[in-house]
């Protein structure tokens, strides 16, 4: 995009101004660095609304949305006798309409003035090298709150949704098979509107898919997978306590997006030093480590940073004994690399550190232990009781997470004043147990005890005597860590639908593939073969808390990613899954644990990520009233 000119590449006539709008610019940030950008010869970077000096001598880009605004501003910026720029590219970042290009076409003052007119489909943002979110951050307020659908908000960002979601597609040529979570109910009731959207979004968006078809070199036929699904699929996931490197860094410290402010100490006894670092896929050793668990990050941080220190030439200098001028030439060539490395793995270290304070302060192993076993199965009212009097100063957060999963569990336990008891013996308020009753909103009812709820989530392959949400899977997988037993509703949805073995009657298919299709699409889906990665057998100094029931070594369930063969176009078609109301750090973790295992790059898209403290502020919110006032301008979706 940024490539096209009119001058001979590199001369000064080749730069370019580069205009963008309010979200233009949120998709570039999150896809590109400013350096990315000037390297493709745009000196100058400008908001389309803003007052901006007129530059007749330089070619302009415009990457902007199709709305009425941005295109009375371009034809303004380049129209009359002394238009601001040479000469225009324009590029859009979802379909734009006839109408608006006629509008273009028809003045002549613009119209030999553009060097470029194309829709670039291109309006998704990228957070991690196999997720993205469509950035309705309050999609789940606007879509599932008491009476969201009699706002004007419920429509409009269905259709931004569906709008944005389609430019995946577009972006990266695939046509897929678009199958979606089924209505639940169907009586014309609130919640049947509510268990609607996923069916609603679907429809939308294999209109938008449709139109795409006449896109150039754009699939005629179905490539891969797309399963859409909503929050209420599985409300354990965005609250329980997910014990990754990953999930404990955005869940316990105080992050923004992926950047975080951490302390170090200060060099030669000084005060301590505040630096900034940003933890992403640029970063190797959050790319290592990111999915392992707390424990197992922290003790291979320390394993790192000994060996390389020990092996390390500027770390072992005999300062006492004379060094030859070649050696001391060699250890000054390592120290910039040394410096490098060591800092990149003290960030770390200290980092994982203050979240196994976090750990140790909130006696969070007692309490992720408790949900896990309310999870399974394996614990019981008088557990919670034992726990909640037994930390009567743990976090009001806490304490109300793990009523959340035993309420979604044991719904029939907060019939009557049951959930006024338990309420008391937490110390919640009246504003905190809205997160509770809230959840009804998105399928099921607390005061319901029929197991076909959408609010218990439970599995039919579990102990006929166990009250579980989740059928325990360690003897399935490789041996795991202990309070590392959880794993997302959506990791086992994607393995059946791998298999061709979702139900049809929960998850429906706007273009049903044929039946013999099934074999075809798994092609190179399951490994090669079936053995599991070999452990390591060296000696651990892994805390008892941590470490796995049967594991020598303690490695983790998805050990194996650190095999994963990046070229994915050896391997199957693609998965796609999209969440709405919000995507969790264990679904992402998910995600990359099943490209390596089913040989498919599973890619997750989402309205946000929501760590739980902005996920309960949003339950909260559901039952508000008159939450949703002034309706935002619609999208063009034509």
């Amino acid at each position: 995009m940024l490539g096209e000119s009119t001058s001979g590449e590199g001369s000064k006539s080749s730069w370019k101004v580069l205009i963008m709008d309010k979200v233009t610019v949120k998709v570039m940030s999150h896809s590109c660095k400013m350096a990315d950008i000037t390297d493709q010869g745009v000196s100058l970077v400008e908001d389309i609304f803003r007052r901006r000096q007129p530059l007749p001598s330089m070619d302009v880009i415009y990457f902007i949305q199709p709305t009425k605004e941005n295109i009375v501003m371009f034809l303004s910026d380049m129209s009359g006798r002394e238009p601001l720029y040479k000469k225009a590219f324009v590029f859009f970042s979802s379909p734009v309409s006839k109408d608006f290009i006629n509008n273009i076409k028809s003045d002549i003052s613009v119209l030999p003035r553009i060097g470029a007119l194309r829709e670039m489909n291109l309006e998704y943002f990228p957070v991690d090298s196999q997720a993205f979110i469509t950035d309705h951050d309050s999609a789940l307020v606007e879509l599932y709150s008491e009476e969201a659908e009699n706002t004007p908000y419920f429509e409009i960002c269905l259709y931004t949704m569906a709008s944005r979601l389609a430019t995946v597609f577009a972006s990266m040529k695939e046509f897929p098979y678009v199958r979606y979570r089924a209505p639940r109910e169907q009586d014309g009731s609130p919640a049947a509107t509510r268990s609607l959207i996923p069916f609603k979004l679907a429809e939308i968006l294999w209109k938008c898919l449709e139109k795409y078809k006449s896109i150039p070199n754009y699939p005629q036929t179905e490539t891969c997978d797309l399963l859409i699904l909503d929050r209420s699929v599985d409300q354990i996931a965005p609250v329980i306590h997910e014990w990754t490197y990953d999930a404990m860094c955005h869940d316990l410290l105080n992050m923004d997006g992926n950047k975080y402010v951490v302390e170090l100490p200060g060099k030669h006894g000084g005060p301590p030093v505040e630096k900034e670092v940003i933890l992403d896929d640029n970063d190797p050793v959050w790319l290592e480590l990111r999915h392992a668990h707390i424990a197992d990050a922290s003790e291979r941080l320390h394993d790192k940073m000994t060996t390389f220190k020990s092996k390390n030439k500027a770390a072992n200098i005999n300062r006492d004994g004379e060094l030859s001028t070649r050696e001391l030439q060699k250890i000054v060539q390592a120290l910039p690399q040394y410096n490098e490395t060591v800092e990149k793995l003290t960030l770390h270290v200290e980092i994982a550190g203050t979240i196994n304070e976090c750990i140790r302060d909130m006696r969070l192993r007692d309490i992720g232990q408790l949900e896990q076993d309310i999870v399974f199965g394996d614990a019981a009212a008088k557990d919670v009781i034992n726990l909640l009097r037994s930390l009567q100063d743990a976090s009001t957060e806490n304490k109300l997470r793990l009523l959340m999963i035993y309420a979604i569990v044991y719904p029939e336990k907060f019939e009557g004043d049951k959930a006024t008891k338990l309420m008391q013996l937490a110390k919640l308020t009246p504003e905190d147990m809205k997160a509770i009753n809230n959840m009804k909103y998105l399928g099921g009812s607390p005061q319901s005890k029929k197991s076909s709820s959408g609010f218990s989530l439970k599995f039919d392959g579990g102990q006929k005597t166990k009250h579980a949400a989740r059928k325990d899977r360690t003897g399935e997988e490789e041996e795991t860590w202990q309070l590392f037993r959880f794993y997302p509703m959506l990791e086992e949805l994607l393995e059946n639908l791998n298999k061709g073995q979702l139900p049809k009657d929960e998850y429906a298919c706007m273009n049903e593939p044929a039946k013999d299709s099934k074999s075809q699409r798994s092609t190179n889906s399951t490994a090669p073969n079936g053995r599991r990665p070999a452990h390591s057998m060296r000696s651990r100094r892994t805390p008892a808390w941590a470490r796995g029931h049967c594991s020598d070594d303690g490695y983790s369930s998805d050990s194996v990613l650190k095999n994963v063969v990046p070229d994915f176009r050896r391997m199957g078609q693609r998965i796609f899954v999209f969440v709405i109301g919000g995507a969790t750090r264990s679904e992402l973790r998910a995600c990359h644990k099943l490209t390596a295992k089913l040989r498919r790059e599973v890619i997750l898209g989402s309205t946000s990520f929501d760590d739980p403290p902005q996920y309960i502020s949003k339950l909260q919110l559901l039952s508000e009233k008159d939450i949703l006032k002034t309706p935002p301008k619609p999208h063009n979706w034509s």
